[in-house]
């Protein structure tokens, strides 16, 4: 496993969590990148990378095919509570 050399961006909120949920599920940025294909979008690795690294944002299309692929809610990855009413 790579370390980052980078230090973290500030263009997502989500990217931290998006590597953190990838790597608990054990999944290779390749494999993860062939099950967003799965889903109608193609990035490439780079890309994944910058948006792991809150270096790139992420688009709406993105963001709903990386929760279903991490089977995980868009709150989650934005780590938005729900509030109650």
């Amino acid at each position: 496993m790579r370390l980052r050399e980078q230090a973290l961006g500030n263009k997502n909120v989500v990217g931290v969590r998006i590597e953190k949920k990838r790597r608990k599920m054990r999944l290779k940025q390749k494999e993860f990148l062939v099950k967003l294909q799965v889903n109608g979008v193609d990035i490439n690795p780079s890309a994944l990378s910058k948006i792991e690294g809150q270096h790139r944002t992420v688009t709406d299309k993105e963001l709903i095919a990386i929760a279903d692929v991490l089977n995980v809610s868009i709150d989650e990855l934005t780590g938005r509570k729900k509030s109650r009413r």
